[in-house]
């Protein structure tokens, strides 16, 4: 099922012995465009203190995010207070996420070939790993990473960001819309109210994306802006499925992402 990264802010997060605080945001791997972490404000609990939590101590699946919108995790309020501080209002470095993982024993999903490592999706294996295994992860965190390796963003960042056709400015990002299994980011969506008054929210698909410029807040597609007024209008009420991406897909003339 698809979501907006908007309808997960407020989420309330609960460990399994009691309340961590609300979200405030994502961080996003602008490589894979995957995200990779809740921002918590834990609030009163820990002095203000913004903590990450991962996909993988959500359960799943998500809450209906326009009803109830209290997110379980499998971490106790411990182990959250003990957690490595990191400076949320930044974006984080691979050192960190490290010093991250290893704290939560979490698999480093960037040495693997998948979307989260060794696989599609935020979850841990269910056997204990093998000596082999063991020994393999070892060597991977050994490896030594550039303090300037820095691939996470944080969606509260982005949000605003100018969108720029090929020939103009298109409006700027409004919100995300993801993939609740796999946490991949499919869609941004775009106000073009102030390039066309009068005019409306579109969903443009992100490997429609052709460069980020992180330094001017600019996000540059291959797409026209005349492509982008003819397309649909985003409708947050309506359910994204396969129907609809491939009608929005074969309105910009772009093939799917799934073929």
């Amino acid at each position: 099922m698809f979501r907006s990264i908007s309808r997960l802010t407020h989420s309330s997060i609960t460990a399994a012995d009691g309340d961590i605080g609300n979200v405030t945001a994502a961080f996003f791997d602008d490589q894979s465009w995957v995200i990779r972490y809740l921002v918590v404000d834990t609030e009163t609990w820990l002095a203000s203190r913004e903590v990450l939590i991962s996909p993988y101590a959500v359960t799943t699946p998500l809450p209906d995010l326009n009803g109830d919108k209290n997110i379980h995790v499998s971490l106790t309020r411990q182990q959250v207070k003990d957690s490595p501080d990191i400076d949320t209002h930044q974006p984080v470095s691979r050192q960190h996420e490290r010093e991250y993982m290893n704290y939560y024993s979490y698999p480093e999903y960037w040495d693997g070939s998948d979307m989260w490592g060794m696989g599609g999706y935020p979850m841990l294996p269910l056997m204990a790993p093998s000596e082999e295994e063991i020994l393999a992860a070892k060597v991977i965190r050994q490896r030594d990473i550039s303090a300037a390796d820095v691939h996470l963003r944080s969606s509260r960042k982005v949000i605003g960001y100018d969108i720029e056709a090929t020939d103009d400015s298109i409006g700027h990002v409004e919100d995300f819309i993801f993939d609740d299994k796999s946490w991949a980011i499919r869609y941004l969506v775009i106000d073009t109210r102030n390039w066309w008054p009068g005019g409306r929210k579109v969903l443009v698909a992100k490997h429609w994306i052709e460069s980020i410029d992180w330094a001017t807040s600019t996000v540059r597609m291959t797409l026209t802006r005349e492509q982008v007024k003819n397309s649909p209008e985003y409708d947050e009420t309506l359910t994204i499925d396969r129907a609809y991406e491939q009608a929005l897909h074969d309105r910009y003339n772009r093939k799917g992402y799934w073929l």
